[in-house]
């Protein structure tokens, strides 16, 4: 009988460790972020994403808490939302007429509209009212007229981002990855990103994993990356 496999950082496979180490010499990139030029990015925190989903209703105490710290220590905090309609008109057509029933289509792009409460963020997630809420109506809020967080980041002079949210490998995902293609450094939480299959998540962060960026978990996060200089 073969010896069962060792635990791996973040229940990531052996072989992206292996690949990961052989790559950079090292499982992190980033050793800190100076939390002044720092944002959190909280992505699709809505009613609509949330529901009923327990591994994502999970990672909102997670989120406050990331929240919290970044601005004590002086960071942004960005809440990202996706904005699918407005006024029963697609915003995403070639998504809405082709990658679902047109009934399913229809409330995709309905319950992301502006005053439907499906568009609304969590109640559970401490916003305060000095954050910026930034929407955007394709995965990610990085593709070019997507949305203004350019226009938010750039002017304070952010450098580095911290990813959460859901879902882990959709927007959150795809945030990531244009971010640090846009030479933001870049870091995805591990439990505090949520799917609805555990699959999908490990999916999505070890894919980030490999090339894009660190992955670490909350509490990495608040004692070792966001640590005082």
């Amino acid at each position: 009988m073969e010896p069962s496999p060792k635990p791996t950082p973040y229940g990531m496979p052996a072989y992206v460790i292996e690949r990961v180490l052989a790559k950079r010499g090292r499982l992190a990139v980033f050793d800190r972020f100076d939390p002044q030029v720092t944002a959190l990015l909280c992505i699709d925190m809505q009613n609509f994403y949330v529901g009923e989903i327990p591994a994502v209703l999970a990672i909102v105490p997670k989120i406050n808490r990331l929240a919290a710290c970044l601005r004590e220590r002086g960071g942004l905090v960005v809440w990202v939302g996706m904005t699918a309609g407005v006024d029963g008109t697609s915003r995403w057509s070639v998504y809405h007429d082709n990658f679902f029933t047109p009934a399913k289509g229809a409330n995709h792009r309905d319950q992301l509209s502006p005053g439907h409460p499906g568009h609304a963020f969590h109640a559970g997630l401490a916003i305060d009212p000095g954050d910026p809420i930034v929407y955007k109506s394709r995965f990610s809020p990085f593709v070019a007229g997507a949305s203004d967080i350019e226009s938010v980041l750039r002017p304070r002079g952010i450098e580095n981002l911290i990813v959460t949210g859901t879902a882990t490998n959709m927007c959150c995902e795809s945030a990531a990855r244009d971010a640090m293609m846009l030479d933001y450094r870049v870091v995805m939480v591990a439990d505090a990103n949520g799917a609805r299959y555990d699959d999908d998540h490990l999916a999505g962060l070890t894919s980030f994993y490999q090339s894009f960026g660190d992955v670490r978990t909350t509490d990495e996060v608040i004692d070792d990356l966001l640590r005082p200089a």
